[in-house]
């Protein structure tokens, strides 16, 4: 008699059990996952084939815009499935423990990807409007691609020593995924984003003042331009917008290096009219020492390079926009993330840590989102893709 009622305990037991696991299922946190997997991947998708397929996207700016897709991409396909079903398991890990290493090793360098690639973009940036002499525009140079590759390098640096072991703790709970060293979580919270963040937002901010020169020396040149063409009457019938406002030494920049000007008073304009016997020259206006032919017929390489400087500017302005929603997303993260390594007496509630981990992965949905509300060429390609699909289907 006793060990049947023993046994009813025991069955009895395990039916709870079952139910409080059924009950525990997350179910929203599965079907917002699925959801956020499929945006991140198809979002990211269209800006890598837009700038592949895209003669106007194909910037140094948007290089770099790549390969912060390429780690998005990544995230949605190694790291967010299996975070999704924890989520679902109510937090509980029931996979092998070097799934777990590996997913926190994918975890780490991928968001250190993310924020390194932004910091590369930021000096890349920085470099073009502070040092623009000889900057190669149109296509990835030693520089870039030392940036490119050491964003990924470095990224893997940081997050190394799960894979080398730091993960092997005493008396280690099988039924949790985490990162187990809290000197780790602290190292890889301050070399992912607590030393690159104000780094790159100081670039920004010399990146942007600079820009501001450009603009401003921009309108005095087209102002000047205007004035000579009330002064004399043979340089009324130029197209002003012809005239590439920088020069043809850096392409990227309204800087000449071989001109005494600085930024603040750069340019020196001259009129410069030449008579022979046979008939005039054609006259000549001097920006800097760059000088452009006033006759109709104008170089169609300078035009050209006049419009990438136009774009390569629209990149930039939607740069601020990324980085401030990096930010927004990832702050947070890190801050209750290393508090909770640094504290170990602060109680953090386990609904707080799934949502500022929520946020940072939403971030890699938002790019793509971004550059095609603030980049008309961007979302040109992507309505021209989506338009092309559907009349596929």
């Amino acid at each position: 008699h006793l060990l049947l009622l023993g046994e009813r305990e025991i069955l009895g037991a395990e039916i709870n059990t079952a139910q409080t696991r059924d009950t525990d299922y997350n179910f929203p946190a599965l079907i917002f996952g699925i959801l956020l997997i499929v945006v991140i991947i198809c979002g990211n998708l269209l800006v890598c084939l837009s700038v592949y397929r895209e003669k106007a996207l194909k910037t140094t700016t948007n290089y770099f815009i790549v390969s912060l897709a390429v780690a998005d991409l990544m995230l949605a396909v190694l790291v967010l499935p299996l975070f999704i079903y924890v989520e679902f398991q109510g937090g509980l890990w029931s996979l092998n423990m070097h799934v777990c290493d590996g997913l926190m090793t994918m975890d780490v360098m991928l968001c250190t990807a993310s924020i390194f690639n932004l910091c590369a973009i930021s000096i890349d940036r920085f470099i073009a409007v502070s040092i623009p002499l000889n900057y190669n525009l149109k296509h990835v140079d030693q520089r870039q691609i030392f940036l490119l590759s050491g964003t990924w390098i470095l990224a893997l640096a940081v997050a190394s020593p799960v894979m080398f072991g730091i993960q092997n703790v005493p008396q280690r709970d099988s039924t949790e995924c985490k990162l187990e060293d809290d000197n780790f979580v602290v190292y890889s919270s301050v070399c992912s984003f607590f030393i690159p963040c104000p780094i790159m937002l100081l670039l920004y901010c010399g990146m942007f003042r600079g820009l501001r020169r450009w603009e401003e020396a921009r309108k005095a040149k087209l102002r000047s331009s205007i004035l000579l063409t009330d002064m004399k009457p043979e340089l009324k019938d130029i197209n002003l917008e012809e005239l590439d406002p920088y020069p043809l030494e850096s392409p990227d920049g309204p800087y000449n290096n071989s001109s005494p000007d600085t930024p603040d008073r750069p340019y020196n304009n001259s009129l410069t009219t030449t008579e022979y016997k046979d008939g005039p020259v054609p006259t000549v206006v001097a920006y800097s020492n760059i000088r452009y032919n006033l006759h109709p017929q104008t170089d169609p390489h300078q035009k050209k390079r006049a419009k990438i400087n136009c774009r390569e500017r629209k990149a930039m302005k939607v740069l601020p926009v990324v980085v401030g929603a990096f930010l927004f997303c990832w702050t947070p993260f890190f801050v209750v993330h290393t508090m909770r390594a640094l504290c170990a007496t602060c109680y953090i509630p386990p609904w707080l840590m799934s949502i500022v981990t929520w946020l940072g992965y939403v971030n890699s949905a938002l790019n793509p989102i971004i550059y095609t509300v603030f980049n008309t060429e961007f979302r040109n390609y992507f309505n021209k893709f989506l338009h092309s699909c559907c009349i596929y289907r």
